[in-house]
């Protein structure tokens, strides 16, 4: 079969360096009967090994040229769709037992948040989830409050995974090489997250962030004013000062 051509349209961009796909596939650690999905498997080079240790895996693919290749592999599920149109759940349900499901891959980083966003929603139905991502990206996942790299995505992902940078990945590891230094992230959903409603915290963290380096009491204050708020939350700080526990609490108390 012919070499496929990566597609700037589809982000594509394959990792060919062979250790460091030995160390993501060790970090993952898939053991046989697991349930596991992978977001754009592309060339397969994480396909490979990661079935051998498996016996089966799901792969979720966009390209249909490269759909084709996989449907080649007797031990792969090839779901040929934009993974934003994805119903998780549908997997989870399909397993044994309703067994939760491991999620990894290489995101197409142009649209790598929509992606976290999407997978929020079927987050009881996930064991955990492993990602390579634009290292920026994973910086401000992980950013703690009080640091330049804490934002909207920040608070949005901590309340309800624990999350680490694993491991560095440089630009020559790909083919074609992105502009931007990679790095794969662990998202471990927390075991028991206040109940809560998502759309309010988004909602209240993105009038926060709105503006970060003005006070909160210039946009968040105004929102909390409509929404007849009566509490004594500090609006005399600026966003990325908030911890994640404290606007949980608020969010909980509009």
């Amino acid at each position: 079969m012919s070499k496929h051509i990566a597609r700037k349209r589809f982000g594509q961009h394959f990792l060919t360096d062979k250790s460091i796909i030995t160390d993501i596939v060790d970090a993952i650690n898939p053991q046989v009967g697991q349930v596991m999905v992978e977001i754009g498997p592309g060339l397969a080079a994480l396909t490979q090994p990661l079935v051998e240790r498996l016996g089966h895996l799901t792969v979720i693919e966009l390209d249909r040229d490269l759909a084709v290749r996989l449907r080649q592999h007797q031990h792969l599920t090839v779901i040929e769709s934009d993974v934003l149109r994805v119903d998780f759940s549908k997997i989870s349900t399909s397993a044994e037992d309703s067994q939760k499901i491991r999620v990894v891959g290489n995101l197409p980083y142009n649209i790598s948040t929509p992606i976290l966003f999407h997978l929020l929603d079927y987050v009881d139905h996930i064991e955990d989830q492993y990602f390579m991502l634009q290292k920026e990206v994973i910086d401000r996942m992980v950013a703690p409050a009080g640091s330049s790299d804490y934002s909207r995505l920040s608070v949005m992902l901590q309340w309800r995974y624990e999350m680490a940078n694993i491991l560095f990945v440089p630009p020559t590891s790909f083919d074609p090489p992105p502009r931007v230094d990679s790095a794969i992230v662990s998202m471990l959903p927390r075991a028991n997250p206040p109940v809560i409603d998502m759309n309010r915290l988004s909602e209240l963290v993105q009038v926060a962030f709105s503006q970060r380096r003005k006070l909160m009491r210039h946009t968040l204050g105004k929102w909390l004013e409509e929404k007849k708020y009566s509490g004594n939350f500090d609006l005399q700080r600026r966003a990325q000062e908030v911890p994640v526990q404290e606007y949980i609490d608020l969010a909980l108390s509009v």
